[in-house]
């Protein structure tokens, strides 16, 4: 039996790699294991078109540098060799010499599995064959209005969510615990940070070395495929982020593949991402855009994952975010090859799995962001409202005797909310970095930080946008967050914090059960401001409306003085119920019960009728009409 042998096959896999256009890559390059008359070999092919030659090393040679040389296609740019007995699990690398005779050791850019870090080489593993039961839920996915459905998303940590401790829970036991979790808490959606290779555990995920390969930190790929499984058999969806713009600069990676700068821009000065510590992937190479919308097809198909978040969309699009001053031909700082390649991603996403969304961080100002590519936008399903966060938080710092000065962080928001797809995140980004906790962002003294907390939290559910919470911030964790300790569970020993954690719950349940803080999310038909202008006394009131006509009145105080016999405009000559409250007993507050609200024939804010209410300090209402008509009340 022959040691190896070439195969030479793939002429139009070959092709379409080099047009951009083979959206199955990765099951083209790459370790796969093949069946014929003889029995099973697998098949190493690799894109090192600067290379002088290329051997495969591995525990099944015994990491010989000479004994298994790959041969170049046709292309002259894709080295190939075929081996037989080689077992799932045996880890390899690439040698590749250089035009200069320098000798690499590289990772398989399109690996499904790696070594546990510090060990760095690939694994052959066999991707194909989990046995997936969510068919329900993919079917649901696909007649979801993904646009006027609710969604709030708990954005999570694997490696600091719970441990066994020192060591992470593997995807396998993570699984009952985390859906048992989300359920608990009336969650719609998890994101997970990514779960793709990465050597550095301080990174967060986000510099990346494996772009097909599931960090082996919580098991083999597919335990992950058991976890997202079990999230779907229990109607949660699943959302990664995922990381285009950039790639880490370990020598095993991507950087200087075959010993030019393959992956990553020609000129070192555009290559350099200083800010990061990364490498800038190359958007005008075809193979580079064809090597990123395969990992991001891979995902979708292979993990069925519902959602990809795209992380730093605007240091991908402006050529000077990083503060270089770098402009394009025509004198302008747009990166028009990377805003091609994210409409290329968006536009062969929605081919392919049109009923799964993309969401972009994206800071700026940049229009048109959620708009289809074919109307001239970047063609994503979602984008992070940074303003608003930024705003509210802000805002909430302060001390409320100078809130009334700065009224228009309240309110500014509604005048570009519909301008976008939002979502409304207080994400991991802000509880690091001597940024404090959020619930430690808030003033005051302890009860009024709890106080404030679930104001916050009221506010941005009864916001237009969808909601992101990360771990932590549902039970009032004060410390920031540290990526290598467990979320501070054990402060839900504490009574504030267990009436935290059931007032999120509630809030997360209302908002499923409620349709007016969805069903026109991305429509101003679906908000009407009742009292935005009372800025000296930090309140402001709006309605959220759903496609019935039927209404909720949300009622916001931002200061920590009770406001008694507040009138408030109604529609209708009846009687209208608080159906929730942030200020009861039962999650923190001093109430416990709400009153009933009769109507009177007096006009107010352009309404015929009014209802005057109480409204607790620090405090949320919202309000229902209840449909029975007032009869001997004045």
């Amino acid at each position: 039996m022959e040691k190896y042998f070439y195969h030479g096959k793939n002429e139009t896999d070959v092709y379409l790699f080099h047009e951009g256009n083979n959206n199955n890559l990765y099951k083209f390059l790459g370790s796969h294991i093949y069946t014929d008359d003889i029995g099973t070999y697998t098949r190493f092919l690799v894109w090192a078109p600067n290379a002088k030659n290329v051997n495969l090393v591995g525990d099944f040679n015994n990491w010989n540098d000479y004994s298994l040389p790959l041969r170049k296609l046709k292309d002259g740019e894709i080295w190939e060799i075929c081996i037989r007995n080689v077992k799932i699990f045996d880890s390899y690398k690439y040698r590749i010499v250089t035009q200069d005779s320098e000798v690499l050791y590289k990772a398989d850019p399109f690996a499904f599995h790696s070594e546990l870090r510090p060990k760095t080489a690939s694994k052959v593993y066999d991707i194909e064959g989990y046995k997936w039961n969510d068919k329900k839920w993919l079917k649901k996915r696909e007649t979801t209005d993904k646009f006027n459905s609710p969604m709030s998303i708990y954005e999570i940590n694997l490696s600091s969510w719970r441990k066994h401790g020192e060591n992470y829970l593997s995807y396998v036991q993570l699984a009952d615990e985390l859906v048992a979790y989300l359920k608990e808490m009336n969650y719609t959606h998890v994101e997970f940070m990514p779960l793709m290779e990465h050597p550095f555990d301080g990174s967060w995920g986000y510099q990346l070395t494996g772009f097909f390969a599931a960090t082996s930190r919580f098991g083999c790929p597919k335990d992950l495929m058991y976890l997202i499984d079990k999230l779907h058999q229990n109607d949660i969806g699943v959302i990664m982020d995922w990381v285009p713009a950039h790639f880490c600069k370990d020598d095993f990676g991507l950087r200087k593949f075959d010993g030019s700068n393959l992956f990553e821009k020609t000129d070192q000065y555009l290559a350099d991402n200083d800010q990061w510590g990364t490498l800038n992937f190359d958007f005008s190479k075809k193979e580079v855009v064809n090597f990123l919308i395969s990992s991001a097809l891979f995902w979708f198909k292979y993990y069925h994952l519902d959602g990809l978040r795209v992380d730093a969309v605007a240091y991908m699009i402006y050529l000077n975010f990083s503060g270089k001053d770098i402009r394009n031909e025509d004198g302008g700082y747009e990166n028009k090859e990377a805003i091609e390649f994210i409409k290329k991603l968006n536009n062969t996403i929605k081919q392919e799995f049109p009923s799964v969304f993309v969401i972009a961080e994206e800071s700026t100002a940049w229009p048109n962001v959620t708009k289809p590519v074919k109307e001239n936008g970047l063609g994503f399903d979602f984008k992070w409202n940074m303003g608003w966060m930024n705003d509210i938080i802000k805002y909430m710092k302060m001390d409320p005797l100078f809130r009334k000065d700065h009224h228009n962080l309240l309110t500014f928001s509604i005048m570009y909310a519909f301008n976008e797809n939002y979502i409304l995140p207080f994400s991991h980004d802000e509880v690091v970095h001597m940024k404090n906790s959020m619930i430690g962002k808030m003033p005051g003294t302890y009860d009024q930080k709890f106080d404030q907390i679930r104001l916050l939290y009221s506010f941005m559910f009864a916001h237009p946008g969808k909601k992101l919470l990360f771990m932590g911030n549902d039970i009032g964790q004060f410390d920031e967050w540290n990526e290598y300790k467990e979320i501070t569970w054990e402060v839900l020993e504490y009574e504030k914090h267990q009436k935290l954690k059931y007032f999120m719950k509630d809030l997360n349940k209302f908002y499923l059960n409620n349709d007016e803080f969805y069903d026109l999310d991305t429509s101003y038909s679906g908000f009407q401001w009742e009292d935005v202008n009372n800025a000296n006394e930090s309140l402001i009131i709006f309605e959220r409306i759903n496609s019935k006509n039927e209404k909720i009145i949300c009622i916001f105080n931002f200061t920590p003085v009770r406001r008694k016999k507040y009138p408030v405009g109604v529609d209708e000559y009846a009687l209208y119920s608080v159906v929730l409250n942030s200020s009861m007993k039962k999650y923190g507050g001093s109430l416990l019960r709400n009153k009933p609200y009769y109507s009177k024939n007096k006009e107010h804010n352009d309404r015929k009728f009014s209802i005057t209410v109480d409204i607790e300090p620090f405090s949320a209402m919202f309000i229902k009409l209840n449909k029975i008509r007032c009869i001997n009340k004045n």
